[in-house]
């Protein structure tokens, strides 16, 4: 039974409709992961959900005595109480809830504040947000409403996070961008798309394979609807006329499908790599260190960026990694050791802070305040074809940047940078406030960027699809090197033999991992005399194929190295064969040929990704 319902709900935000006419109900216990683009309503949904926003249309029945508890992404707290007297309040009103007070100082302590009797005007953006976390766990509850509970937290806390909520007694729903935490903690998605909210039963990986599904008959189903509409066009084009009742049906029909909203596939995963050349020397560092007062953030620092390093920095709140890129930026000085940049190098650097854009201006004008024009790999594109595939349609990119959500404003930020052609991309904390399919868009960008990537980032999902390379503060400024992403770090940490070693000490061989795939490289050894001597290194991945061909029949060694370009090779062609069934809808003969190669193709596609794995999981087990 629902605890909750919306009837034939619509909201409207000045000229723009954000959802119309839905309507859903949240059953005792289900978990509901929201998701859509920034714009789309997913913060306003949750208010209307919370009751604290009404609807322009349609009822929002709940059940009697029904508890809420909601987490805004800008939490009310009052400057002049303390972060103790905040959360109690927020968690249980004018009752203050001091029987609750040794409850409160421990969830404030797994999220990072350690004073909680500090005045509440003290705290930085992030800490409130954790801070009201705290309050909205602490509140008694029978629907848990979370708009972003994920950012601002360490990699440690958003782990807890999630332990928590798996075992929370009530329903759940939140607005998040971690892909891992939904998988997780969800089992039924909510989708904001095109003003409508479509629901999903399952987690955030069988929502992908749902909304394919939906997307592939919608698809379809549009392109029954343009044979027809060329039809009645050509019908309407020879002088039709409506004398008849039967003709002025056939007229209704031609204008109802001319004004239909087209359904298009969407527009991610078309962004092509813009880079300056970057030249032989890139960026070298050598015994960085910082303090503040006694406190040591990091120190004995020495790494030389390679052309193509993918290069993550993880570490708990507040130890030091936004310093650390400052300090390789020249942003802030150091107080030991030095940075030496190369004169080709040019980069686009991603700050947590948000950029100021003049409210008034539009869109399209910020873009073009860098680049009319920019070159790419497919040729010029301009900046209006450049914000259309990253998500700014045609009538956003006119509209004023003051109705912009604040999400939308990081996309455009970031669009920004990028076009700025930099061959050094340093983005502190990129997925915080992105949708979901804006970092898709930015993670194939980067799978082809012809340059080098440091990222601090406490989204695991990320990490494992960007980096080859993670560096993560220990106590003592000790910065730690694992290779791989997030998940083959969390595996070096619990094996009691850890790879892991201090980059202060080691004497590091480091290989670039081309963008998109693995391969070998030239890689560079710095010995302790501060000598460097090129020599050919193999990537990781493929360092332990050498190691383990000996184990592997001849046969299978064979297709264990072909399989890759197999694989590759069948996607190409099963793409290819998407808009050569989208060219060819009209010819109803060649529609069913190219249908069936396709069925064909996937299967062996299919086929092979499964002998892939088989494989793997042989190399890995020997």
């Amino acid at each position: 039974m629902n605890i909750l319902t919306l009837e034939q709900v619509s909201r409207t935000l000045g000229a723009k409709t954000v959802f119309s006419d839905v309507t859903l109900g949240i059953e005792d216990q289900e978990r509901i992961g929201v998701i859509g683009i920034n714009g789309t309503g997913k913060s306003t949904l949750l208010s209307i959900l919370a009751g604290t926003t009404r609807p322009d249309e349609g009822t929002l029945t709940m059940r009697n005595g029904l508890r809420i508890s909601f987490l805004l992404q800008d939490p009310p707290f009052d400057a002049d109480l303390s972060v103790l007297e905040n959360v109690l309040r927020l968690a249980h009103g004018d009752d203050n809830g001091w029987d609750m007070e040794g409850e409160a100082k421990v969830l404030l302590g797994r999220f990072g504040i350690s004073d909680p009797l500090q005045l509440s005007g003290q705290l930085s953006g992030g800490q409130k947000k954790r801070a009201a976390l705290a309050a909205a766990l602490l509140a008694p509850s029978d629907l848990l409403i979370l708009d972003e509970p994920t950012n601002h937290l360490d990699h440690d806390m958003i782990e807890w996070l999630q332990e928590y909520l798996s075992h929370y007694r009530g329903a759940l729903v939140m607005v998040t961008h971690d892909r891992y935490f939904l998988d997780e903690v969800t089992n039924i998605i909510w989708e904001i798309d095109r003003k409508s909210i479509y629901r999903y039963e399952g987690n955030y990986a069988v929502y992908l394979e749902k909304k394919q599904e939906r997307m592939d008959f919608a698809l379809a189903s549009e392109r029954k609807l343009a044979a027809l509409y060329k039809k009645d066009l050509a019908w309407m084009m020879r002088g039709a006329r409506a004398r008849s009742t039967k003709q002025k049906a056939h007229i209704q029909r031609f204008e109802a499908l001319r004004d239909r909203e087209k359904i298009v596939e969407e527009r991610n995963v078309e962004m092509a790599s813009l880079a300056s050349r970057l030249g032989n020397k890139t960026i070298e560092v050598y015994d960085l260190a910082k303090s503040f007062g006694d406190r040591i953030l990091f120190s004995g620092f020495t790494y030389t960026f390679l052309r193509l390093d993918r290069v993550g920095i993880i570490g708990p709140n507040g130890c030091g990694k936004s310093t650390l890129l400052k300090v390789i930026l020249g942003m802030i000085p150091a107080d030991q050791g030095r940075v030496e940049t190369g004169q080709t190098v040019r980069i686009g650097y991603f700050s947590q802070e948000y950029e100021a854009f003049p409210e008034n201006d539009r869109v399209i004008d910020a873009v073009r305040d860098i680049a009319e024009y920019i070159r790419t790999p497919d040729g010029m594109v301009s900046a209006s074809s450049m914000c259309e595939r990253f998500l700014f349609d045609s009538e956003l990119q006119y509209a004023p940047i003051s109705k912009l959500s604040g999400g939308e404003k990081r996309r455009l930020y970031l669009l920004r940078i990028l076009m700025d052609a930099p061959n050094v991309l340093v983005l502190d904390e990129p997925t915080n406030d992105l949708d979901i399919q804006t970092l898709q868009i930015l993670e194939d960008y980067l799978d082809h960027f012809p340059g080098i990537v440091v990222c601090v980032s406490h989204d695991r999902y990320f990490l494992d699809r960007v980096v080859n390379r993670i560096f993560s503060f220990e106590p003592g400024g000790k910065l730690l090197q694992s290779e791989g992403g997030y998940t083959e770090y969390q595996y070096h940490m619990q094996q009691s033999s850890s790879p892991l070693q201090s980059n202060s000490d080691r004497e590091a061989s480091r290989t670039p991992v081309s963008p998109g795939k693995s391969s070998s490289n030239q890689c560079r050894s710095d010995n302790t005399e501060g000598k460097s001597e090129g020599r050919n290194a193999s990537s990781a991945r493929q360092g332990h194929r050498e190691r383990t061909k000996t184990r592997l029949s001849f046969k299978e060694q064979r297709e264990y190295d072909e399989i890759e370009q197999l694989i590759e090779e069948l996607e190409l062609r099963s793409k290819a064969l998407d808009q050569e069934i989208l060219d060819a809808s009209a010819d109803f003969i060649r529609l069913q040929s190219l249908t069936e190669e396709k069925a064909r193709v996937d299967v062996a596609l299919e086929e092979k990704i499964e002998r892939f794995i088989e494989l793997q999981e042989l190399v890995d087990s020997l």
